[in-house]
């Protein structure tokens, strides 16, 4: 593994991957259930576990300013780091090693795929990593890019986001294109969701300063948790600082998984949107 190398405490390893910073004892898994005790540090367990493997357009990442009407081979372990109430994904997202069917696919064989589809269809741009959380398993993105780049497919990330600033710094230059989750704007909002804000914003940050890396943010809106227009036109007026010229995607909720409030109303999502767009040029609605 490189980057910054985990402690050992009292026969215990340290994670550092995410803000989480689990402490794990022989035969542990963190927070995430993919990354655990092996011969003495924390590992990506579910490195190159696949559960799930689709071709998706590009605009459904959602990417909406980068390669239109081109697909990526979308791949997915299982995994996360946040205990988000509403996870659309929740049947592999929240799941473990043991609770969901994956094969191991290694990063050449994956590539292999990818170009294969190519040969088929030249729009298929490359490679997706998404579904659950790819940054628990931040070395098996890094392992696909290099590979993806040597032969001209892209890399691209779908990610909440919440991971040391260290482990954005390793991939930057290897993603090509990225849709970071930022949920809310505020650290009781993050709480409730088992994140931290702070951690989210800086990789926005070290994503939108790497040159060759296109940055799209999504913030999904849950009624009576984000909703209120101070808080989009503030989180606007962040992302408006960070890089002004950042897709923000506004996406209606539905109820999923642990919480069953009714799914958001579509006038609210455009109010919102509206809002977002006295800050931002390049604002769009999902979901609706």
């Amino acid at each position: 593994m490189s980057g910054i190398k985990p402690s050992v405490n009292e026969g215990r390893a340290a994670c550092n991957v995410c803000p989480h910073g689990c402490l794990l004892a022989k035969g542990q898994v963190g927070l995430c259930r993919a990354r655990g005790w092996r011969n003495g540090v924390v590992a990506p367990l579910s490195y190159g576990r696949l559960t799930s493997v689709a071709l998706d357009p590009v605009e459904k990442k959602p990417l909406a300013r980068w390669m239109s009407g081109h697909y990526l081979l979308s791949v997915g372990s299982y995994g996360c780091n946040l205990r988000c109430p509403f996870c659309q994904n929740h049947e592999i997202a929240q799941a473990g090693e043991e609770d969901v069917p994956w094969r191991y696919v290694a990063p050449d064989e994956l590539v292999g795929i990818a170009l294969d589809m190519r040969e088929r269809n030249p729009r298929v741009a490359g490679i997706a990593h998404t579904y659950n959380e790819p940054l628990v398993s931040w070395e098996y993105v890094r392992d696909v890019g290099v590979l993806a780049h040597e032969v001209g497919l892209a890399n691209t990330l779908v990610s909440n986001g919440c991971a040391e600033p260290w482990v954005i710094d390793e991939l930057a230059p290897l993603v090509d294109a990225a849709n970071v989750d930022l949920k809310g704007f505020s650290d009781q909002y993050y709480h409730w969701c088992g994140g931290k804000l702070s951690a989210v914003q800086e990789c926005i940050r070290r994503l939108a300063a790497e040159p060759g890396c296109h940055l799209e943010v999504t913030c999904l809106v849950v009624p009576g948790r984000n909703d209120s227009p101070d808080e989009m036109r503030a989180l606007a007026a962040w992302l408006a600082s960070v890089d002004p010229d950042i897709t923000l995607h506004v996406t209606r909720y539905f109820p999923r998984w642990k919480l069953q409030t009714p799914a958001t109303p579509v006038r609210t999502v455009y109010e919102l949107a509206d809002v977002a767009r006295e800050q931002l040029p390049h604002v769009v609605v999902g979901n609706c």
